[in-house]
């Protein structure tokens, strides 16, 4: 016997609804939408239905709901936006070697050109801000989850010498799904001096304009983390051993 087809919800209905008019340009960003009895009349369903509707656009970030006035139209940004993928993102890496084979070769890829566009556009402020970070990195050398954040840091400053928000948002987002893992490489006698050293050689070729220096550092650095990983996770070396070959 075949599974019966349930009914959308109504709220999920609602939710279609507001987002098409959202997007057709109804509501304008920072627009306050319909008041919730306008909206029910509108739509013939009750109060929970436009709650709940309201409550999933947010979730989304599409609106925002203030308490004592109306749902706000806002934009979300690309840090939001990523960030929303976060669940999935993690998920799609449990338990699966070959997705986070893919991971690190996309984010490879990514980091090599944005470092070119650091080496190309960076300023004397990014220059210094980058090189306070190097302080913190050494500074921590010897603490672990300090090391990692300053670690993140870094790179989240490389990719926002861009001047674009998503490469910041991508680059973050791409450091933390693969966090969990690089943990262990953080952990392991001399990686952080290591880490540091390869920090200072992407910085001095972001500093001296040299985008091709830059690259190759940044190729070494990535390809040196990946190489220690594998080494320790053998089923991982497995994926990216099938990858290479699908590729």
């Amino acid at each position: 016997m075949p599974d019966v087809i349930n009914r959308r919800k109504l709220y999920q209905e609602v939710a279609d609804r507001l987002l098409a008019r959202i997007q057709a340009g109804e509501f304008a960003h920072d627009a306050r939408l319909p008041s919730e009895r306008t909206l029910m009349e509108e739509y013939g369903v009750g109060r929970p239905a436009v709650r709940e509707a309201l409550f999933a656009l947010e979730k989304m970030g599409i609106v925002e709901i203030l308490h004592g006035e109306r749902t706000r139209v806002t934009r979300p940004s690309p840090a939001s936006v990523i960030q929303h993928m976060a669940a999935l993102g993690d998920h799609m890496l449990a338990g699966s070697e070959a997705n986070l084979a893919y991971l690190k070769d996309a984010r490879q890829f990514f980091e090599v050109g944005m470092v070119r566009r650091a080496a190309e556009r960076a300023t004397e402020p990014q220059l210094a801000a980058l090189r306070d970070n190097l302080r913190l990195q050494a500074a921590a050398a010897d603490d672990g989850q300090r090391f990692l954040q300053a670690d993140k840091a870094f790179h989240q400053q490389l990719a926002g010498i861009s001047g674009n928000p998503i490469f910041t948002a991508v680059s973050v987002a791409m450091y933390e799904w693969l966090a969990r893992y690089h943990v262990a490489l953080v952990q392991t006698p001399g990686a952080e001096q290591q880490t540091l050293a390869e920090h200072q050689a992407i910085y001095d070729s972001v500093a001296a304009g040299d985008p091709d220096g830059a690259a190759r550092a940044m190729t070494d650095h990535l390809t040196r983390a990946n190489r220690l990983y594998q080494q320790a996770n053998p089923a991982s070396a497995a994926a990216g051993r099938a990858t290479r070959r699908r590729a």
